[in-house]
This record gives structure tokens, C-alpha cells and sequence, in this order.
């Protein structure tokens, strides 16, 4: 039962994964891209439109990495207890865990403070400034994603 446990969480974790960073990739090299050839200057308003139902779904997928996550460690044989850093499988997750707590963090407040605060916006300039940050955001966590896909590769093989 354990194996089919163990099995179950990482399909859900893998496939929260894919779906936050995959939807993450399309959104910044052929959504926007492609909004801004076709639609021009209302390409905003339509990637606000994607935004808004791509949202949901990484929310559900960091809920679903957290609880997945959680399972994976406590399941894993190289996992010998919270504030036991003896093993560098260990530290490794931990800054795994650094890095996606990070991405967590960016990621809502954009969808929390940032996303209202441009809707709220009424100068040109200043909402551009603000869209602007929210895509260097968007391209911050891609990035990030990257790097934690690869240290769990490397927790793989410790």
C-alpha cells in the first residue's frame, strides 16, 4: 500500500509540475508573444483574460504540490526527520523548498496585490510600469522553475 501511495504522489506532483510551470512556459513564449503579433495593443486584454483562468489552476497545482511534496518526504527512505540535516539529500531538498516557497510567494502576490493594483491603475505609464513588473515576475518563477526541476534531478541521484 505504501508503493501505491508513494506511486500516487509523485503522478499528482509531476503533474502539478508540469501544469504550473507548462502553463507558465505557453503563457510567456506563445501566448503572449502571439496576442501582441494578432491583437497589438489590446493584447493586455486578452492575456488578462488567460491570467485570470490560469490562476485558479496554478493555485490548485501548488495546493496539490504542497500536500504531494509532504507525502513524498515523509515517504522517502533518505528522510530522517524535520531539523535532521545530516545527509545531503537533506540539504538539497531544503533548498528545493527554499526556491519553491519563493516561487509561492511571487506568485500570489502577483495574483493578490499586483494584479488589483493594476486593475486599479488609471495612468498609462504607470500601469504599463506595473504589467511590466508582473511579467518580469512571470519570468522570474519560469526561471525559477527550471532550477528547482533540475536540483530535483539531483535529488534523484543522491
Amino acid at each position: 500500500m505504501k508503493e501505491v501511495m508513494l506511486a500516487l504522489s509523485y503522478w499528482l506532483h509531476l503533474t502539478a509540475t508540469v501544469v504550473w510551470i507548462g502553463g507558465t512556459f505557453f503563457i510567456l513564449f506563445i501566448a503572449i508573444p502571439s496576442t501582441k503579433q494578432v491583437l497589438g495593443a489590446d493584447a493586455s486584454k486578452l492575456m488578462g483574460k488567460i491570467s485570470k483562468r490560469f490562476t485558479p489552476i496554478a493555485n490548485y497545482s501548488i495546493i496539490a504540490l504542497i500536500v504531494t511534496g509532504i507525502t513524498l518526504t515523509a515517504l522517502n527512505k533518505q528522510f530522517s526527520g524535520i531539523g535532521n540535516f545530516g545527509n545531503n539529500w537533506t540539504l538539497v531538498l531544503i533548498l528545493k523548498h527554499f526556491l519553491v516557497l519563493g516561487m509561492v510567494v511571487v506568485h500570489f502576490y502577483r495574483g493578490l496585490v499586483l494584479t488589483p493594483k493594476i486593475a486599479r491603475t488609471e495612468s498609462a505609464t504607470k500601469k504599463t510600469s506595473l504589467q511590466k513588473l508582473s511579467l518580469n515576475l512571470v519570468k522570474l518563477n519560469f526561471c525559477i522553475g527550471l532550477i528547482v526541476l533540475l536540483i530535483s534531478g539531483i535529488i534523484s541521484i543522491i
